[in-house]
């Protein structure tokens, strides 16, 4: 029997009381296990085997196999996010995509940035910039990530005019041809989202057209390179339009 730190990023059914849940922990990467009998309204687990639990989970752990669960002690319960409807569906979002990028990088970085967003998103920063600086970051992870520091065509560091998906990242004057133009303010956020420590933001201010251009660049990318197909994304992208 084992303690491990995580989050539920996905949950299943499984006979007629129980579920599978997928964890992302901190000592062990994914896991899955099986919460028995968590489904009947009077089990301690019913609570908090759903998605979105964060905390300390005690397991009888069996390597490459399904754990058992019996105790969880929640570190963040996410109180703030989950009495909002648009907020729940990008902390959908990212669970859904951490959970598709550390199937494909297993990196221990991948649960920290959640964790930070979702905390971020909690206390009430906008959710689409935090959603936004965890795709770009997660990029990397992905092995696709786009050039942000040079000209993605001839590696020219100075006089960037956009930034282009089809091209793979920046563009400089000279290599410019019609790819859409996008705003200076936007061309320097998106090396700012990088680098920035989800968890030291204390201020957010950035206009809705730079926070647009960013979005679109990243949702365009994301289609042309990794493949990733999630039906939560969507649903974010019917909620924008609202």
């Amino acid at each position: 029997m084992i303690e491990v730190e995580g989050i539920i990023v996905s949950e299943t059914n499984y006979s007629e009381t129980s579920k599978i849940l997928n964890i992302i922990t901190k000592e062990y990467g994914l896991i899955g296990v099986i919460s028995k009998g968590c489904r009947n309204l009077k089990s301690p687990l019913r609570s908090t085997s759903t998605k979105l639990t964060y905390g300390k989970f005690v397991i009888y752990y069996k390597k490459d196999k399904l754990s058992t669960l019996t105790e969880v002690n929640v570190i963040n319960p996410f109180k703030n996010l989950k009495k909002d409807i648009a907020k729940i569906s990008y902390a959908t979002y990212l669970l859904e995509l951490s959970y598709q990028v550390v199937k494909q990088s297993n990196s221990e970085n991948v649960l920290k940035l959640l964790i930070d967003a979702l905390t971020k998103i909690d206390e009430g920063y906008d959710p689409l910039i935090i959603m936004n600086i965890v795709e770009l970051k997660y990029l990397d992870y992905l092995g696709v990530m786009p050039v942000i520091d040079s000209c993605a065509i001839c590696g020219k560091k100075t006089n960037i005019v956009t930034l282009s998906s089809y091209k793979g990242g920046y563009i400089c004057k000279n290599c410019y041809k019609d790819e859409k133009i996008v705003s200076e303010k936007a061309i320097k956020l998106i090396r700012m989202f990088y680098y920035v420590d989800i968890a030291k933001i204390s201020k957010l201010e950035i206009s809705t057209q730079a926070k647009n251009e960013i979005n679109i660049f990243l949702d365009d990318y994301y289609d042309r390179y990794t493949g990733l197909y999630l039906k939560s994304k969507k649903f974010i992208r019917d909620l924008q339009k609202i």
